[in-house]
């Protein structure tokens, strides 16, 4: 009798599954020794055991001689072992498990310490140089997905710093946010000493997607187009589909007009070096046939470059040895399901409460399109912590759930989705969306008021009031209706209501 095999589960994986299969085959063959099958074949006795250790598949021909011993069909079971590997190159690796840094960012934009590895830029990045340096203001537009916000910090940033002229005072970058001028302000002061101050606004659209007050709106487009006494560039980057709402400013139009760079689709040469150079540079291979597919199905993909940089991520986590490989890239979803594929499988791995504080989460992190397409809205972490509605402990884990999976990100206390492809390439978000669209754009505007009236030191003026206050009432007086709601936001709802208890009472 041989030494006996160390035990294997089943639900391990499917290596492990398959070398069950293995011993399965072995004892209705009659157990024999692998002294005895190695005498079949022309394999040792290790080679034979190791077969069906679980820890790796066997080999084809290890595999033929393994099943010829015990009388199997060989063509059977080695259809069951190209269906085991694919299944096994389907699987990352375990949260944690891999350690290396990643040559490709994902969702998450190219920040400005990425710029060793921001490849396929250069030709746009220099347009770029050329034109912030003949004028003050300048707008760069491309649709989402065009990679406009990693151009910036990746591409101009570091070009800026690193210029052979006077080097700048100061650069300041900034998203706009609900209060632009009252956020953000100072930042247009131009900084003591030599050099000129640059500010560096993203996601410009953030204006007339979370800014709702009118006044401070153009308060701070006033703002951006002033020169600073000569000593103030600015250089706003804008989703393409708010080009109109630019135009309806005559400073921002001209800035349009005379100053603006249009960020197209990138050439395929350009995809093959944002697919190749950071495997490269890393010591890697991508296999050709993935890197010809890539660039054609990206090549007329609008916006594809997130679903690219993400693909290139989960392929690259699938990895074998040194190379990046079309099956890895199949296994992992492709170009268009790759997302989906990631967000499915954190969601899947929450439990049903978990889940459920996945979708607040993730709804409260997206703006819903009025005449325009939904966009994410970056907040502040205090924002998820519901009182007696939820606990932050729960929050916490599954924020940090889809904070490793990439699919958001966390930033001096702000949360944010990693990137609005998330919010297309995901059917169950979308279906999230569209099924509470119209709750979800009155709890924004709610969330909104109730942050000014906070600002305000809760000014009795600045409560719910008529119509305004009766429409929330209906919505949200409702079981369940506020379960997502913060603090701040039930009780100035209550504020509301309060104050109009308190007129009836003094009419009667």
């Amino acid at each position: 009798m041989g030494r006996p095999e160390n035990p294997l589960g089943p639900a391990a994986g499917p290596v492990q599954r398959f070398a069950c299969a293995l011993r399965e085959l072995r004892r209705g063959a009659g157990t024999p020794t692998y002294r005895t099958m190695a005498r079949r074949t022309d394999f040792s006795v290790t080679t034979l055991a190791a077969a069906a250790s679980g820890e790796r598949l066997p080999s084809p021909a290890v595999l033929a001689a393994y099943v010829q011993a015990c009388g199997g069909d060989v063509a059977e079971w080695e259809r069951a072992r190209r269906a085991a590997h694919r299944e096994e190159s389907a699987r990352p690796p375990e949260e944690g498990e891999d350690t290396a840094d990643p040559p490709y960012r994902g969702l998450a934009r190219f920040e400005i310490d990425d710029s060793e590895r921001f490849f396929g830029r250069e030709r746009l990045t220099d347009e770029l140089i050329r034109l912030v340096r003949e004028h003050r203001h300048v707008i760069v537009l491309g649709p989402s997905g065009s990679g406009k916000s990693s151009l910036l910090r990746a591409g101009l940033v570091p070009r800026l710093r690193g210029a052979d002229e006077e080097p700048p005072a100061a650069i300041r970058i900034l998203t706009p946010g609900a209060r632009p001028v009252h956020e953000h302000g100072k930042l247009f002061v131009p900084a003591p000493g030599p050099g000129e101050t640059w500010v560096v606004v993203d996601q410009f659209e953030e204006v007339f997607t979370l800014c709702r007050d009118p006044r401070e709106r153009a308060a701070f487009i006033e703002l951006l187009l002033a020169d600073g006494d000569g000593r103030l560039r600015v250089v706003l980057g804008a989703r393409a589909d708010f080009y109109s709402r630019c135009l309806e400013h005559p400073g921002l139009a001209t800035v349009v007009r005379d100053a603006s760079l249009p960020i197209g689709p990138m050439t395929r040469a350009e995809l093959r070096a944002v697919i190749v150079r950071p495997a490269a540079a890393a010591g890697l291979v991508v296999e050709r046939a993935l890197t010809a597919r890539l660039v054609e199905e990206t090549a007329d993909e609008p916006g594809g470059l997130p679903l690219l940089s993400h693909v290139l991520l989960e392929t690259w986590r699938r990895r074998r040895g040194r190379t990046l490989t079309l099956d890895a890239h199949l296994a992992a979803g492709g170009l268009r399901d790759a997302i989906a594929q990631t967000a499915e499988r954190v969601h899947s791995g929450l439990t049903q409460d978990q889940a459920e504080l996945a979708r607040r989460i993730l709804l409260r992190l997206i703006t819903p399109g009025e005449g325009a397409q939904d966009t994410r809205r970056p907040v502040d972490r205090a924002e998820f912590d519901h009182g007696e509605h939820g606990d932050r402990s729960d929050t916490d884990a599954v924020l940090d759930r889809l904070v490793r999976a990439r699919l958001l990100t966390v930033d001096a206390g702000s949360v944010d989705l990693a990137h609005e492809a998330l919010i297309t390439a995901w059917p169950r978000l979308r279906a999230w969306i569209e099924a509470d669209r119209e709750r979800l754009m009155a709890h924004r505007r709610l969330t909104e008021a109730a942050a000014l009236w906070e600002e305000l030191e809760r000014d009795s003026g600045a409560v719910y009031r008529g119509t305004r206050l009766s429409a929330a009432e209906e919505r949200f007086c409702v079981p369940g209706g506020q379960d997502d709601f913060t603090a701040a936001e039930r009780e100035f709802l209550a504020a509301g209501l309060a104050a109009r208890a308190d007129v009836h009472r003094a009419c009667e």
